[in-house]
């Protein structure tokens, strides 16, 4: 859970912060503060991203509420999608930066230089997938938000309730 809402934050945050617009926009100085910012929150969100699948290997899946199964098959769909692009939005922000030749910042430790050979027009399309996916990301857990407020105040469900710590559970009794 504590993962599910910190991922949402912080990837909302990063969208926020994003620069956005061309490379000599997002790398020039006015955007400096901008950018790095944004590479640490989307660092941040790949951790944790990598550490909810460790997590989710060892311990046991939540219980969830009783969905009819084809809700369950569309929510099993969209959350493999979130997760994939939770991976793979990073990971193009890392490649397209490192192939058009920029270093990746990881805020107070510092940066890391390019790993890879330099080839910025590959880098530039890469960075362009990059932009769709984080769009992406956003709208797709957007979908997942209002399937979630569609769950509470439609259908009357558990669904969204069995996302909130158990003592928030207790401030809305009933559904």
């Amino acid at each position: 859970m504590a993962f599910h809402w910190l991922s949402a934050v912080l990837v909302l945050a990063a969208f926020v912060m994003s620069p956005g617009g061309s490379e000599q926009q997002v790398y020039s100085a006015a955007k400096d503060f901008d950018r790095q910012f944004h590479e640490v929150l989307g660092l941040t969100v790949f951790s944790l991203t990598l550490l909810r699948f460790v997590w989710r290997a060892f311990a046991a899946s939540p219980q969830l509420p009783s969905t009819p199964r084809w809700m369950n098959r569309i929510s099993s769909i969209v959350r493999g999608f979130l997760y994939a692009l939770l991976v793979a939005t990073p990971v193009t922000a890392i490649a397209g930066a490192w192939l058009e030749g920029h270093p990746l910042t990881l805020g107070i430790l510092g940066n890391v230089a390019p790993m890879v050979p330099e080839a910025h027009a590959a880098g530039q399309a890469v960075a362009k997938i990059h932009t769709i996916l984080g769009d992406a990301v956003v709208w797709l857990a957007g979908f997942h938000a209002v399937a979630a407020l569609f769950h509470h105040f439609v259908l009357r469900d558990e669904v969204l309730l069995s996302m909130l710590p158990p003592q928030w559970r207790r401030r809305f009794p009933g559904v």
